[in-house]
């Protein structure tokens, strides 16, 4: 058969998949009803934002998806193998695995058409702002649902029939709501639930998301979560495609425990890269953001008592001319890649920048006044003057939350001065940073 042939059969499995979901009320529901109803929950729970739900939309697009994926896009599969759908197909002059795509594509279309919704709905009952980068929104989006329609894959693969699904399904999705960041905000749960949060897929689903919408640097600086999204969907997904069965009758042997440790162990690698490159430090408790600092608390900072930028603590060189800023020229650029100082939480990479500062400060390091210049300069570069503010005065008026970097051989700092002490410097230097954004100290 033509080639032509088989594409016009394979549009034709395209739309014959979608107008079977619609026709599905365990697909209406996974697909737009629960998102709605999330949408609805949080909208009352978090109605006290301004902008309403603008920094929950990543949370809400991952449920989105999650659901689709995870409980729609198996549901589905299974159901057509019971009813010897898949066993029909395999009589096509069309390879599964072409088959298996276009129902994946299928599914992505499906995806996006609830995750528009969800935009949409929030926009016309909150007024929710549109994402700063719709670009690379759809970026993040095409990432996300790799992930999750590789694990959607895989649980159709394992499961015998439509509830072992369910059961399966819940093993990812309620993990992922009540520990993953997802469901529950990030900065709610615990420490050590935010580290165990750092081998799931959704805690990188919501960040990726999320920056679309509040962060005006978009998907700068998101990399390690969308490589992160990447192998953890291309493990599942592959584990998935090898373990599919077209007929009911078919069983999983012991080749398909090996598929899935290896799809496991995508997840402990991604949870092992994180916390090796210090994305787990444990982000502010209580909900609390330096979105929440106010102009009256700002205004209360006080830069009457700091010391010199030439006296023996927190020295700061002059702002560079010439031939200075070339001699730190390398240091800047290990510095703007060094991995702490680009995690997610914008506020806690600002606190690991300053903690590069402070400990050149505490530890005398010859270059001390000039590293603390390159820190400043990183910062104003990298982030816009409000949320700069806001930022420091939250290291200012918080000096204990979060974690701090004590020790960055990789930038040179081999020494490792105490823990406060470092914190002590960080709010020091973020008040001089802070009083020149001000105008309150010349620079």
């Amino acid at each position: 058969m033509s080639r032509a042939r088989v594409g016009r059969g394979l549009a034709r499995h395209f739309l014959l998949t979608l107008a079977l979901n619609f026709r599905s009320r365990q697909a209406i529901v996974y697909g737009y009803l629960v998102p709605v109803l999330f949408l609805l929950a949080f909208g009352g729970i978090f109605r006290g934002d301004t902008p309403l739900l603008q920094h929950e939309m990543g949370q809400l697009l991952t449920i989105s998806i999650l659901g689709g994926a995870c409980f729609g896009l198996p549901t589905a599969l299974v159901s057509e193998r019971e009813r010897g759908l898949w066993r029909r197909y395999r009589l096509l002059p069309a390879s599964m695995g072409s088959l298996l795509a276009s129902t994946l594509v299928a599914r992505l279309v499906l995806l996006a058409s609830a995750a528009l919704m969800q935009v949409a709905l929030a926009r016309i009952i909150y007024g929710t702002p549109f994402p700063l980068n719709p670009a690379q929104a759809l970026v993040a989006f095409l990432f996300v649902a790799f992930s999750f329609l590789g694990l959607g894959l895989l649980v159709a693969a394992l499961a015998d029939d439509v509830p072992a699904v369910q059961a399966l399904g819940q093993c990812l999705f309620l993990p992922m709501i009540m520990l993953g960041g997802v469901g529950v905000p990030l900065t709610v749960l615990p420490a050590w639930a935010q580290a165990i949060a750092g081998f799931m897929p959704g805690r990188y689903a919501v960040e990726a998301l999320q920056r679309c919408f509040s962060d005006s640097r978009g998907l700068q600086g998101a990399g390690f979560s969308l490589v992160a999204l990447a192998v953890i969907g291309a493990a599942a997904g592959i584990a998935g495609a090898r373990l599919f069965r077209w007929d009911a009758g078919r069983h999983t042997g012991r080749a398909a425990f090996a598929w899935v440790l290896a799809a496991l162990l995508a997840w402990a690698a991604v949870g092992v890269a994180a916390a090796m490159t210090g994305r787990l430090e444990p982000l502010g408790p209580g909900g609390e953001t330096f979105e929440s600092i106010t102009d009256e608390q700002i205004a209360r900072i006080s830069f009457d008592d700091l010391p010199g930028d030439n006296e023996f603590a927190t020295r700061l060189a002059p702002p560079f001319r010439g031939a200075d800023g070339e001699r730190m020229g390398g240091f800047a650029t290990a510095l703007r890649a060094w991995a702490p100082g680009r995690v997610g939480d914008p506020a806690q990479a600002a606190r690991n920048l300053l903690s590069v500062a402070s400990n050149a400060d505490v530890t005398a390091n010859y270059r001390e006044a000039e590293i603390a210049r390159v820190v400043f300069d990183l910062l104003r570069e990298r982030y816009k003057r409000e949320q700069l503010v806001r930022m420091l005065a939250w290291i200012i008026l918080n000096p204990d939350e979060g974690g701090v970097v004590a020790q960055a051989p990789e930038l040179g700092l081999q020494r490792r001065p105490p823990e406060p002490i470092i914190r002590d410097r960080n709010s020091l230097y973020a008040r001089k940073l802070l009083g020149r954004l001000l105008g309150k100290i010349p620079d």
